[in-house]
């Protein structure tokens, strides 16, 4: 991607690229985020068959419409497109180019919908193999976390051909309010991934400016209605703010529970460290971003939401 300009943009579909409904989907992932997605794939009248190695997701799936499969092949027996959501880039290699894997079951025309945040190459790698093997691949990671999920209004991010995005829309958009073709394949997990750099800086420095604020003797609520209505408004001041009981439905208000836990912030932070070591590209702040982060998983809160930073903070006596 390094030479190359990539235009994120808002598409509307063109009508009649395809004559063909795609109602029957697999799915694989039914954890935190893909639970909540597939469920809304339902309620949308759409049939999913769901794979996850944990029974129990499994299990709790089924209570939402999803019926369950033994394995990857068994999800994918009479389905039209595939939808994933899994945890790494060597679960997502795995699960599409292995031996019993995605692009050895799926029938010719499926349309595969990788919804993971991985490195760029992860999707590149892929792509070939599943158009050489008459399937479509779109990478389209997603941001608005457990609670977007929930709710439908995620944002995706996809990169690949562009008719092959223009079929996926009507499964994005019963899981989501947003859907952006960003460019090539491996363009959405770019985007995706500059977005959570971002997120996560803002999530921290809003973290310590609350805190010094508090420090210095401003009631929590003043400061943060200054912060909304001043300069410094950002979705961590008016959705995520990380000082409990200012905003009910943040994760901070919640005991620091469901939300984007810490552990996962580390690994996109990571990995868009590495995107950037690989063109180049200065990440002064990211660089910080990404340190603090670890500290936090490394003193035992990568299961919590990031935004925990600010009891850390909040507690640091050095």
């Amino acid at each position: 991607m390094a030479g190359r300009a990539t235009h994120c943009l808002l598409t509307i579909p063109k009508r009649g690229y395809s004559s063909k409904v795609d109602k029957n989907v697999a799915f694989l992932g039914l954890g935190n985020m893909g639970g909540f997605m597939a469920a809304n794939l339902v309620k949308k009248g759409f049939t999913v068959k769901g794979y996850d190695p944990s029974s129990d997701a499994v299990k709790a799936a089924a209570k939402n419409g999803i019926t369950g499969a033994s394995s990857i092949a068994a999800a994918l027996d009479g389905a039209d497109a595939l939808v994933s959501i899994l945890p790494s880039n060597k679960v997502v290699l795995d699960a599409y180019l292995g031996k019993d894997g995605v692009v050895a079951h799926a029938a010719k025309g499926t349309l595969l919908i990788d919804s993971s945040t991985v490195d760029p190459n992860v999707p590149k790698q892929i792509y070939p193999v599943a158009i050489e093997n008459g399937v479509g691949f779109i990478d389209a990671p997603v941001s608005g976390g457990t609670m977007g999920a929930q709710n439908a209004t995620l944002a995706f991010m996809s990169g690949g051909r562009k008719g092959d995005f223009e079929r996926s829309l009507p499964m994005l958009k019963a899981m989501g309010a947003k859907q952006f073709h960003c460019g090539d394949i491996g363009s959405g997990q770019v985007a995706k991934l500059a977005n959570n750099m971002l997120m996560g800086i803002t999530g921290m420095a809003t973290a310590e400016c609350m805190n010094m604020g508090i420090k210095m003797g401003l009631d929590p609520q003043v400061l943060l209605d200054v912060l909304n209505n001043s300069s410094a408004r950002s979705w961590s001041t008016e959705v995520y703010c990380p000082v409990p009981g200012l905003i009910p439905t943040a994760p901070s208000s919640k005991n620091y529970d469901g939300g984007f836990k810490n552990e996962l912030m580390v690994k996109d932070l990571e990995l868009a460290s590495g995107m950037a070591l690989g063109i180049r590209s200065p990440i002064p702040l990211g660089a910080v971003a990404t340190q603090l982060y670890r500290m936090a998983q490394t003193r035992g809160f990568g299961q919590k939401d990031f935004s925990y930073i600010y009891q850390l903070l909040k507690e640091d006596k050095q």
